[in-house]
């Protein structure tokens, strides 16, 4: 049981690498558009392309998660990116939410990777790992009402992103779903290890970070 104490903390809690991770995209982007020579030159320096990754540029993995294509698509992230994010960074602590973004971002990378052919960019992967993480959660937690319409609510907007690539070309839904299934693994490792008391941060991290080389391993050796 949670008590009115822990509660409180979650909810004055701050979320300072959400708000940062939304200021670094936004101030990518911005950038970009102040000159459309930049804006070219960071889609064909730092976007993903899985030959250009294949071919020494291991980096793109992670700078990708770093440009988006349009407003919209930067909205849509921010907004998402913030609430997602600042749920799971007020509950589990800033370390162990940077590293389960990261984690995600790389198994988004991954999976595009492995099945993709042109160049993409995009936080997606890294926020439906966040997604994934607290569906993984509700999951665990659809016995009690308040769980249930969580997890259904949870489980809708799900449904409703997974089906926008079969509407709207040009998604990479691959690191969509390599960023959820990430999620949901760390989610998974941090509700069967031992996370409370001492040390209950790092171990998250743990967790995390192991996602993290596997997807990075598996992207790179492939």
């Amino acid at each position: 049981m949670i008590d009115r104490a822990e509660i409180k903390g979650q909810v004055r809690g701050a979320t300072p690498f959400t708000y940062a991770l939304i200021g670094i995209n936004v101030m990518v982007f911005l950038a970009g558009q102040s000159s459309p020579d930049l804006g070219r030159r960071l889609i064909l320096d730092f976007a993903h392309h899985p030959d250009l990754v294949a071919g020494g540029d291991w980096y793109r993995l992670v700078t990708a998660m770093f440009l988006h294509g349009s407003v919209m698509h930067l909205l849509f992230n921010s907004w998402a990116l913030w609430l997602f994010g600042s749920s799971i960074e007020r509950r589990f602590g800033s370390p162990s939410f940077l590293a389960l973004y990261l984690a995600s971002g790389i198994a988004g990378s991954t999976a595009y990777q492995l099945t993709g052919s042109s160049f993409a960019v995009g936080a997606s992967g890294a926020i439906f790992g966040l997604f994934g993480a607290l569906l993984a959660a509700t999951y665990r937690q659809r016995h009690t009402p308040a769980g249930r319409a969580a997890f259904g609510q949870l489980a809708m907007l799900l449904a409703i992103n997974l089906a926008l690539p079969l509407l709207v070309p040009g998604i990479a839904w691959q690191a969509h779903l390599g960023g959820l299934v990430a999620g949901m693994v760390v989610a998974a490792g941090w509700a069967r290890l031992p996370l409370a008391g001492g040390g209950s941060g790092g171990r998250r991290v743990a967790v995390a970070f192991a996602v993290l080389v596997v997807a990075a391993a598996v992207a790179l050796l492939l």
